[in-house]
């Protein structure tokens, strides 16, 4: 089933593309889009507007981050360097061809996330630092306008990913990533709202700039693995686990992250950073495996580059922004 809306504006102009769901338990996304709608007056727009809130409809109904072949969605977008098979393949790989389709043919996209039922994120745009100094320089506005705290360029040689096929195309990206849990955080859904109007404002499509945060973080590592937010402090047992640190919080190497234990007999198993910077991602669904990822600390110092002030751990997941 397709779920996309298109919006056609009075006037002439670029097409936007936002996509929500491509993971099918991260719900602020597709309420942020549904809302998106209703807040664009085509006649104020300027071009087109197309909608796509829930992308992975067999993992949305699922209730489940993946689709039923166990394959993850944002890691299955093929590329344009390699022969894709996608079209024949199983329903995530179909979904990703089509998908893959409509973000070749527009000029600007918007992948929004959240940490989904397992993990919360601090509020951050982040895009790859690609070659193209134009399509780079559009990427660094869309993500300024936004409006979250934390502003993060990595890696260009990240494959799989709705932004992998923006790269190929030429076509400047972002993405956003805002809280997660089982619920729909409506502090999310209306930074959301507002970070997408924020960025058609500034693509000069609509008229419509709202609050952004006061202070925003900009952090640009090219470094290879740069961009992974899944795959980080990887659990070293199964277990229950019960993160120590709060979200947003500056971390100092040897800072305990959080601790496991699972039999009686056994010793609570402790988590430590290896690095210090910003925690960005803390496990919240206590029940883990081993491997799953626990935490994700962002090495600020250690990047190319960053500017702005230091965001304030106290009260990550309230509304960013209070002026303009």
């Amino acid at each position: 089933m397709d779920r996309s809306l298109r919006i056609t504006g009075k006037r002439p102009g670029p097409e936007l593309l936002v996509l929500g769901g491509v993971h099918g338990d991260e719900y602020e996304p597709i309420q942020a889009i549904r809302q998106l709608a209703d807040r664009v007056d085509p006649a104020k727009l300027s071009g087109q507007l197309l909608l796509i809130p829930i992308a992975n409809g067999p993992a949305f109904e699922s209730h489940q981050r993946g689709g039923p072949d166990g394959l993850d969605l944002a890691r299955t977008f093929p590329c344009s360097h390699a022969a894709s098979q996608h079209a024949r393949g199983t329903v995530t790989q179909r979904i990703a061809e089509r998908l893959a389709t409509r973000i070749a043919a527009c000029d600007f996209l918007i992948d929004l996330h959240t940490g989904g039922r397992a993990m919360t994120i601090w509020p951050l745009t982040g895009y790859m630092l690609c070659k193209s100094p134009d399509v780079l320089d559009t990427q660094r506005r869309m993500a300024r306008a936004f409006g979250l705290p934390l502003i993060w360029g990595t890696s260009p040689q990240l494959e799989g990913r709705s932004l992998s096929v923006a790269r190929d195309a030429g076509k400047p990206a972002i993405y956003a990533e805002w809280g997660g849990g089982s619920g729909c955080d409506p502090a999310g859904v209306t930074a959301y709202v507002e970070g997408c109007l924020n960025v058609m404002s500034e693509l000069n499509m609509y008229a419509a700039r709202t609050l952004v945060a006061t202070s925003q973080t900009m952090v640009e590592d090219p470094r290879d693995g740069s961009g992974h937010l899944q795959s980080n402090y990887p659990a070293p047992h199964a277990g229950f686990y019960q993160p120590a640190q709060p979200l947003g919080q500056i971390i100092q190497p040897g800072a305990l992250l959080g601790t496991i234990w699972f039999n009686w007999d056994e010793p609570v198993t402790e988590v430590r950073a290896t690095g210090g910077g910003l925690l960005i991602l803390n496990r919240t669904l206590p029940a883990v495996r081993a491997g799953d990822a626990l935490a994700t600390i962002l090495e600020i110092d250690q990047a190319s580059s960053s500017s702005g002030d230091a965001p304030t751990p106290a009260d990550p997941l309230s509304p960013p922004g209070t002026q303009s």
